[in-house]
């Protein structure tokens, strides 16, 4: 079964590894993660298992999801997700996972929202080098020409053109966990990761393992 977990980035720092290389690494904190659903394939059409993460005062949750959340015997949470399994999926309402679940060298995904950029221009959102800086040139930072002549006689669908920049949801692939540390329920993860401190994150096994060439 896929290992899933949800957890907030704390932010960067650096650890020396076992070679004493020093090592750049996000500080994450997953979990623990109470189980509060199961969907199976006979009442809910797919095979599923939700999860939670973050304890929340029960008077800031709705009724409905209160009572969801009791009919579970799980404790207030402000955060739900859920993901497909398999049918052996070995999880029942109520069970907590926790960073133990992954182990010190593992590859895993990280999925979590960029931080947002606001309205950027093209040098910034899409590294264009721009135009001369010197005086006179009236082109410095703009994109150039975007239309086309008489035919079709309109800018293509796609165009690298000035925009909102970031706040999309976006994907990590094969970050390796440097280090593991349950009693705090923390996870340290080789390079940087999607968002902002504080961010919510979804943590998961690499799909894509990369495997090392002969």
């Amino acid at each position: 079964m896929n290992i899933n977990l949800l957890g907030k980035k704390l932010g960067m720092t650096q650890v020396f590894d076992a070679e004493r290389r020093l090592v750049p690494v996000t500080v994450i904190e997953a979990g623990p993660c109470p189980v509060t659903q199961i969907k199976t394939a006979e009442t809910d059409g797919y095979c599923a298992v939700q999860i939670g993460f973050r304890a929340q005062k029960a008077q800031r949750l709705s009724k409905a999801e209160r009572g969801h959340l009791a009919k579970s015997g799980v404790d207030p949470v402000s955060e739900l997700q859920e993901f497909r399994t398999e049918d052996d999926h070995g999880l029942n309402c109520g069970d907590i996972l926790t960073v133990e679940r992954f182990s010190e060298g593992e590859k895993i995904d990280i999925i979590g929202t960029s931080k947002g950029r606001g309205f950027q221009g093209v040098v910034k959102r899409y590294g264009f080098a721009g135009g001369p800086a010197s005086h006179g040139s009236m082109f410095h930072r703009r994109g150039g020409s975007y239309g086309m002549c008489q035919w079709p006689g309109h800018v293509i669908k796609g165009k690298k053109m000035p925009g909102h920049m970031g706040d999309v949801r976006r994907t990590v692939q094969n970050l390796e966990i440097v280090k593991i540390i349950p009693e705090k329920n923390l996870i340290l993860v080789k390079g940087s990761v999607p968002g902002s401190r504080n961010g919510f994150i979804t943590i998961r096994t690499a799909k894509k393992q990369k495997t090392a060439k002969a």
